[in-house]
């Protein structure tokens, strides 16, 4: 049986990932595939923590932008999002066996506990899964960032953003044909081409750390097994 490389990793997905494209809001088959594709990591063997998106509801920057609610305003909004998709992943999760807990950096104390490292730590020996709701806490960043702040919180080995295309490409593959798929890229590379697959803070971080991101198609059969079981998929970006 496949084993795992890693001894923890943090999976970062995009609101986008509980609808389906183009759609709005959490779709349930959509919301199962991606509860399936977590519950196939952690049968892996690592530890895993998630750290969840708020885009099928709302961006905060662009929100703000097309209203007259304040970015700050506009982006704790979109921390409440969070909170809405990881208690919905919970609830599918532990549908499917698995033990969760959903953590959040601002508190609602109702429906979950609020990020203290040490707790999440704790869950995480336990073998449950650390859902991180809320972002960083703060307005003005993305959750991109507060994938790379968690990583480094809780030393994991590896952080996965999981999207619905193969990898970071040289330029937007829907658009032009001839785009050609990175395999591997530096975190220099990505910040010197000013690559939009991840936010250049998240990349800074990572690269300060050596914390090592792979970019992959969480929904293309046998990625996740192999990106954790340490062969090439997606696109790696390190040092």
């Amino acid at each position: 049986m496949a084993k795992s490389k890693y001894k923890r990793v943090l999976l970062k997905l995009s609101g986008e990932s509980f609808c389906k494209p183009g759609e709005f809001g959490i779709n349930g088959s959509a919301l199962k595939s991606l509860a399936e594709r977590i519950l196939e990591i952690c049968k892996l063997g690592p530890e895993v923590a998630v750290v969840v998106g708020a885009g099928n509801f709302l961006r905060g920057e662009s929100f703000s932008k097309v209203t007259h609610i304040p970015r700050n305003t506009a982006d704790y909004m979109g921390m409440l999002v969070t909170i809405i998709n990881a208690c919905a992943l919970q609830e599918t999760l532990e549908k499917l066996g698995q033990p969760t807990r959903v953590l959040s950096a601002i508190e609602v104390v109702a429906m979950c506990e609020p990020f203290i490292r040490r707790k999440a730590l704790r869950h995480l020996e336990l073998g449950r899964v650390a859902i991180l709701a809320g972002g960083t806490g703060n307005p003005f960043f993305t959750t991109d960032t507060c994938a790379a702040l968690r990583a480094l919180e809780l030393k994991a080995d590896l952080v996965i953003k999981a999207t619905k295309v193969d990898g970071v490409y040289s330029d937007d593959p829907k658009k032009n044909p001839d785009a050609t798929l990175f395999e591997e890229l530096s975190y220099d590379d990505v910040l010197k081409k000013n690559l939009k697959v991840i936010d250049h803070s998240a990349i800074s971080l990572c690269r300060d750390n050596n914390i090592p991101i792979i970019v992959l198609n969480i929904f293309k059969k046998g990625n996740i097994t192999k990106a954790i079981c340490g062969e090439q998929v997606g696109t790696l970006i390190s040092s």
